[in-house]
């Protein structure tokens, strides 16, 4: 019988866990993976039910494991966030009052996830689970299954469920409808309640090695060699930051991070807002995060060329480091990396774009002023 955890990159700790429950058939009602974006949460949710799927017995069992992938129902209801409607109730339909334009998007970014289960569904505005989103389980429940022993709910960006989709859903929890698996994905699970969380069974994603986001990016992205060699130093663990670094282009993210680096430091602000500004783009508030910790990989690159280490990340770049060093041996970079890092935290309080880029650079500027 075919495992389809095999299938799943990396992760060695959750499938062993999730091989434990296939191998003694007792399957909780409800299973919690947590981990940063990009680590494969949905994926593992999918190749799961289908690993589950497979001990069946039913004849038409390639057909069931293949709707699965489809994340198509009865076999699995597939819960998003969703934008919401003009004149939208807590009574309307998850989809009812969406534009035309909406549900074709929709559509568009499902059709993209089931080709791709790496792809990252983006839907503007679609910034919450919603009751009705939860409540629709009922519909789903009340389907014929009559072809699979159990169904699957699984529910992506489960952190975004508001109070009333939180309390919908933990009544749900509470008495779990027989034969259905539900499996709630997160990256930010302290935004879930104790009550759900404690009647769920926690599996923890860690972030990915090297090796495997370069798999993932060849094998779902077809990137090349080059780009992939260059990204995945930089990726934190995450394929989704390792397809943001792409798409900023990582060989000019690192020219700018060091021009902007360079101008902050001898105080040339107008230089260094133009620089930063030219690789924020269009898209500040989301390009912010990976410009900044760029910026702390430089700083701790520093640190291994003060202390005489190797392997840096900034490795094209490794004079100018020395440079820095040289100049200013006195600097406290861990004081300095610590700032930065509070800066991205305060990319979620919807800052004024240019406030953050002042705060960004004024904190640059007096590393070498106080040295």
């Amino acid at each position: 019988m075919k495992n389809f955890l095999d299938e799943i990159p990396g992760q060695q700790q959750v499938k062993t866990i999730l091989n434990g429950f296939l191998k003694s058939k007792n399957i909780p009602h409800a299973l919690l993976f947590s981990g940063i974006n990009g680590t494969g949460k949905e994926y593992t949710a999918t190749k799961f039910a289908q690993s589950v799927a497979s001990q069946t017995k039913k004849s038409n069992i390639n057909r069931v494991l293949s709707q699965i992938e489809l994340l198509s129902e009865p076999y699995v209801k597939y819960i998003i966030p969703l934008p919401r409607g003009k004149g939208e109730t807590d009574s309307t339909s998850p989809t009812e009052k969406l534009t035309n334009d909406e549900i074709e998007l929709l559509r568009e970014q499902l059709s993209l996830k089931i080709q791709n289960p790496f792809h990252k569904i983006y839907l503007p505005k679609a910034n919450n689970i919603k009751i009705s989103s939860i409540r629709d389980i009922k519909k789903f429940l009340s389907l014929d299954f009559s072809e699979i022993e159990r169904r699957f709910i699984i529910i992506n960006d489960a952190h975004l469920m508001n109070e009333e989709a939180q309390n919908a859903l933990l009544k749900n929890l509470e008495e779990p409808p027989e034969n259905v698996i539900f499996i709630l994905c997160t990256s930010q699970v302290s935004k879930l309640r104790r009550t759900i969380i404690s009647r769920c069974w926690r599996i923890n994603f860690d972030p990915l090695a090297e090796k495997d986001i370069a798999y993932i990016l060849k094998k779902f992205f077809e990137s090349e060699e080059q780009v992939i060699k260059a990204v995945t130093p930089f990726a934190n663990g995450s394929v989704q930051t390792a397809l943001q670094l792409i798409e900023m282009d990582i060989f000019r993210l690192k020219e700018k991070t060091i021009a902007i680096l360079r101008f902050s430091f001898g105080r040339k602000f107008s230089s260094a807002f133009d620089e930063l500004n030219s690789v924020l783009g269009d898209q500040p508030i989301q390009n912010y995060p990976a410009v900044v910790k760029m910026m702390i990989i430089w700083l701790n690159d520093l640190l291994k060329n003060k202390y005489n280490l190797k392997d840096f990340f900034f490795n094209d770049y490794r004079e100018t480091l020395e440079k820095f060093n040289s100049k200013f041996p006195e600097t406290d970079l861990n004081s300095i990396s610590v700032k930065l890092d509070k800066l991205i935290s305060l990319t979620r309080n919807n800052i004024n774009p240019n406030l953050l880029s002042a705060n960004l650079i004024f904190e640059l500027s007096a590393v070498t002023a106080k040295s």
